[in-house]
C-alpha cells in the first residue's frame, strides 16, 4: 500500500485497515508454520503496511494535540 493512499484515508478507515492487516499477518504466519507459503515476502510487505498505518495515525494524533 502506498503512503499517498494511506494519507487519503480517514482515521477510522485506517484503524479498520490496521485490524485487517493484523489478521492477515496472523494467517500468513500460521500458514508459514504449518505448510509453508508460496511467497514468504508477503509477510514483510504486510508488516511494512502495518508500520506505515501506525505512523500516520500517530502523526495525526500528535497534530491534533498541537
Amino acid at each position: 500500500m502506498k503512503i499517498s493512499k494511506i494519507n487519503e484515508m480517514s482515521s477510522p478507515e485506517l484503524e479498520k485497515e490496521l485490524a485487517e492487516l493484523k489478521t492477515e499477518l496472523f494467517k500468513l504466519r500460521f500458514s508459514l508454520a504449518t505448510n509453508g507459503l508460496e511467497n514468504p515476502m508477503k509477510i514483510k510487505e504486510v508488516k511494512k503496511d502495518i508500520a506505515r498505518i501506525k505512523t500516520v495515525l500517530k502523526q495525526r494524533e500528535l497534530a491534533a494535540k498541537a
